[in-house]
């Protein structure tokens, strides 16, 4: 959070632009305490089950966004969307070595937290995607960072800060995991959703799982199984195929006429 304002003072004092936010819409997009659930309703969510099995509940998420976008739309997903989806959550099933054996035991609750986990990172899809476009990203982000880190504060108050443990070893890979995790990405997200839509945003979210089977191969030399590459493929497959279907839409559609 203090990332994302000092980047939105620095672009204040080096730009006369300036964001007109109301009181209600900073409110709302807020309400992006949503980012901050997912963290700990997944969390909760390991503790209770495998990681191939928690990230295949997170990864829920896809369907519940399209499911979300055609309420809010009302209209229903197209062919394309809904085998997309499906390749998805395939190829997140593989890539989770869920097929691998037997499946060991887990809490119900796990599953619970899992779902809720892949619910709030919908709910913050659209929060990113529907609230404040008019914002700069950056201020959009630390607003949405901001309701996260209340939440957060509340439920865990940040005892770290003053018993230690902030330098003891905290810090290093805290702010690893604040810039790639909630520093860069709600960036982007502001950026990308507005454009793309609540549904293929989603289907473009779901790259994450690839990047995380490729670097726990590169960066931490763990043992990657040939079904979770052809886990990975699949996945990549989906975007691509979302992707090239938008590109198509965009080439057909006719060209805007330009007054003189």
């Amino acid at each position: 959070m203090i990332i994302l304002w000092t980047i939105v003072l620095l672009r204040k004092l080096l730009s006369s632009k300036a964001d007109n936010t109301s009181f209600k819409e900073a409110l709302l997009v807020a309400m992006g305490t949503s980012t901050g659930l997912v963290s700990i309703f997944y969390y909760k969510c390991v503790q209770a089950v495998p990681a191939s099995i928690a990230i295949l509940l997170l990864m829920q998420f896809t369907w519940m966004s399209l499911l979300l976008d055609s309420i809010i739309k009302r209209k229903l997903p197209s062919l394309l969307q809904i085998a997309t989806v499906v390749l998805v959550l395939f190829g997140t099933a593989l890539a989770g070595r869920l097929f691998s054996g037997t499946i060991p035991d887990f809490e119900l609750s796990g599953i619970v937290y899992g779902l809720l986990a892949a619910f709030s990172y919908t709910l913050f899809l659209m929060v990113n995607g529907s609230a404040g476009n008019h914002l700069h990203p950056a201020t959009k982000s630390a607003l949405i960072l901001t309701g996260a880190c209340i939440l957060i504060f509340t439920i865990f108050p940040p005892v770290f800060l003053v018993n230690g443990a902030l330098f003891d070893g905290l810090f290093k890979w805290g702010i690893l995991l604040a810039l790639f995790g909630t520093v860069i990405p709600p960036l982007f997200y502001a950026y990308g959703i507005p454009k793309v839509g609540l549904g293929l945003s989603a289907i473009l979210s779901a790259a994450e799982l690839p990047v995380a089977v490729l670097m726990s191969s590169l960066v931490l030399n763990e043992e990657v199984w040939a079904v979770q590459w052809l886990g990975v493929a699949l996945i990549l497959a989906a975007i691509l195929l979302s992707n090239l279907n938008s590109l198509r839409k965009q080439k057909n559609s006719p060209p805007k006429v330009v007054a003189a």
